[in-house]
Parts: structure tokens; sequence; C-alpha cells
């Protein structure tokens, strides 16, 4: 997976590729789902949700230009894949997932795999995380109509956030947060759930 779908497609962070070699995606599926976790496509993990594309994923990641010191913030956390590898290229995570049966799941993982110092909280996702700002990095595991001003308002001065945003269509969007106001840049076209709240 790491060679011939990340980086022959251009992901040359070494750092987010051997995160990708450590992590054990198929641990992050059903049983019946593990012999396509190695697989470029997203994958059921029950209450209408997915894990995403390794590719896509690597590609965020990459984007984001993560320090070792870094704080990042992750929205959607789903099953802990992404939170994993997060773990395992920042000092600091806090990831929020709306639905406390994924929240329970991926925390149960996360054990299994030793990342003992990370844990998925229950949360809203667009509401972000003020009481835990401000973060270097915020990444985005859910499509929002648009950028969430609140969020950008959690980054420090120079921080950087990544996630789908549209509805029918969708584009990954870098925003950087400088003093001159937000610098926003669109990516690819991809296709994510939806960021709900309730």
């Amino acid at each position: 997976m790491v060679q011939s779908q990340l980086h022959q497609r251009g992901i040359r962070d070494r750092r987010v590729l051997e995160a990708f070699r450590t992590v054990p995606r198929h641990r992050f599926v059903s049983a019946e789902l593990q012999s396509q976790a190695y697989e470029d496509q997203p994958l059921p993990i029950g209450s209408g949700q997915t894990i995403s594309q390794p590719y896509v994923v690597a590609y965020m990641l990459q984007a984001l230009q993560l320090r070792s010191a870094d704080r990042v913030m992750e929205l959607g956390a789903g099953c802990g894949y992404l939170t994993a590898l997060l773990a395992h290229l920042v000092a600091d995570v806090h990831a929020i997932e709306l639905l406390p049966e994924l929240a329970a799941q991926a925390n149960a993982t996360l054990r299994e795999l030793g990342c003992e110092r990370v844990r998925v909280v229950k949360g809203n996702g667009l509401s972000g995380a003020p009481e835990r700002a401000p973060f270097d990095a915020i990444i985005g595991s859910a499509a929002a109509p648009d950028v969430p001003e609140n969020l950008l308002q959690q980054l420090v001065p120079g921080g950087r956030m990544i996630l789908p945003v549209g509805n029918l269509r969708q584009h990954l969007v870098l925003v950087v947060r400088s003093p001159s106001g937000p610098r926003r840049r669109t990516l690819l076209p991809v296709r994510f759930v939806p960021m709900i709240s309730r």
C-alpha cells in the first residue's frame, strides 16, 4: 500500500509514509473487511460512516506539513485510524467523534494497539474544542458546507486546517490563518460523508 498507492502517487513526506507503515489499517475495520483493508478505497465502519481512502488521508497529512511538536485537533475521528496515524506524527492529538459507539470502538482499538496517550472524545466537530485551543493544525474527516469560521479561530497564527468542503461536489480545502485573514487553497476533489451535528 505504502509503495504503490502512496509513494508512487506523490506522497513524499517520510514521516507520513512511516506512520502508514506502522499503523495496521486492518485493525480498524470489521473482520469481514480485513482482506480489503489495504486497498485504496474507503470502507464502511458502521453507523453510516467510513474509514477514508488511504491516499486521501496521506495527502491531507502531507499538505498540513506537520511537525513533531504540533498540537492537532481531529474532527470526525470515526474508527480512530487517522487518530493513530497522528499519534505517530505529532505531540498532542485531540480527536472528536459525534457518535458514541464509534468513539468507544476507536478508543478500544487504540488501547489494543498501545496508543495510550491519545483518546477519542465524544463531541460535535463543528464546534471544535475552544477550551483546548489553540491548535497548530486541524484536520477534518467529514465534509462541511463551508470552512467554519469558529474553527479558524481555534488555530494559532500561521496554523493550518484541512477538510473536505461542499455538499454534492466536495474538494479538500487547505486554510492557513494569517494576520491578513485566512489564506485558502482548493485542492483535489473528494467524496466524504457529511459532518453532522445533533
